[in-house]
């Protein structure tokens, strides 16, 4: 086990206090989840926010299945399963704080940038990873990274969320 989850949720907190000392004013900053378990490690980083600073950062959850590269290929199959995206508020001229589990190749975060875009202009986007396993194949860097898990190729990270599958633990598989 990589990480358990009192490990997890210090690491949330911790991250909120990153993002709480680089951001001088919280205003124009929202928080974007990649869906599934980016948009509850977005929402436990708004309520941390909210601890800290006093400050209800809006908090929305993005689903980027249609964006994927890979969608034509085996992993996500010829019926792909659309989940809702929820992003209730303008994301034009804010600072957006773009959320999700594991960083890998970079593609899936490449779809949320497009996706994103789609909804507006934000002023910045910035990338919050809980876990950074390296192998990139894009040129993308996480500003806010929980824990950075060396992996090889054929190993899988499995972050497990309470609101997603009863219980938080990080864990890397064959």
């Amino acid at each position: 086990m990589v990480m358990a989850a009192e490990q997890v949720a210090r690491t949330i907190t911790r991250i909120a206090h990153e993002v709480a000392e680089r951001h001088r004013t919280f205003d124009d900053l929202a928080l974007v989840g990649i869906r599934t378990a980016g948009a509850p490690i977005a929402r436990r980083l708004s309520d941390e926010l909210r601890g800290i600073t006093g400050v209800r950062v809006p908090t929305g959850a993005l689903d980027i299945t249609l964006y994927r590269d890979d969608l034509m290929r085996s992993q996500v199959g010829p019926q792909p399963i659309l989940r809702r995206t929820d992003v209730d508020f303008s994301i034009d001229d804010r600072r957006i704080l773009l959320v999700d589990d594991v960083l890998y190749t970079g593609r899936t975060i490449r779809a949320a940038l497009d996706a994103l875009i789609d909804f507006g202009r934000p002023r910045a986007i910035e990338l919050v990873v809980l876990v950074d396993r390296g192998h990139r194949e894009l040129p993308i860097k996480a500003d806010y990274v929980g824990k950075i898990v060396p992996t090889s190729p054929d190993e899988s990270v499995q972050v497990r969320l309470e609101e997603v599958d009863g219980r938080d633990e990080v864990v890397v598989e064959r």
